[in-house]
């Protein structure tokens, strides 16, 4: 591999886990395995982010409000939760249907505040929202206090399997 390993090329691509593409892969990885769905490979264009055990489907949103870059203030977190057209990899097409493609989603707030110590490894570091897809406001993106008051207060990342399985309850 021209001179380096798998393993360096991973170091290469993918070690600053506070930009927003990084970041982002990170959230989703944190809620597959706390939901007990992170056994084989990511599918990069799939519709959903997750996939549940139960089929529960679940979309990930990440923020922050400190970023990989330089900056005089911290961010103010938002999401997008724009409806899409999903992708069906079986026949290389998009869907028709504008829709929120999952059941559930998880908004994945990297809420710690100081640069000199954030670490996004660092599960404390993180808080995480759940709503169900139906109680989403149709918007394309929405900010920390309105999404507080649709979910709720933050779930550790020990109660993100329970609160999910309530949420997608709920969206029945």
């Amino acid at each position: 591999m021209a001179g380096g390993t798998l393993r360096d090329y991973w170091h290469w691509v993918g070690s600053d886990l506070l930009s927003n593409t990084q970041r982002g892969l990170l959230a989703e990885y944190l809620v597959a395995k706390a939901l007990g769905a992170a056994d084989g490979v990511r599918e990069e264009w799939a519709a959903v982010d997750v996939v549940c055990p139960d089929g529960t489907t679940v979309e990930v949103k990440s923020s922050a409000y400190v970023q990989g870059w330089h900056q005089k203030k911290l961010s103010r977190p938002s999401f997008r939760i724009a409806p899409t057209c999903g992708w069906d990899k079986t026949t290389g097409t998009y869907e028709v249907t504008v829709k929120r493609q999952a059941d559930v989603y998880v908004f994945a707030l990297l809420a710690h505040r100081d640069r000199a110590t954030v670490n996004p490894r660092d599960l404390s570091h993180w808080q995480f929202y759940v709503a169900r897809a139906s109680a989403l406001p149709k918007q394309d993106t929405i900010g920390l206090r309105p999404l507080q008051a649709i979910s709720g207060e933050p779930v550790a990342y020990e109660g993100l399997a329970e609160a999910v399985g309530n949420a997608a309850l709920e969206q029945g």
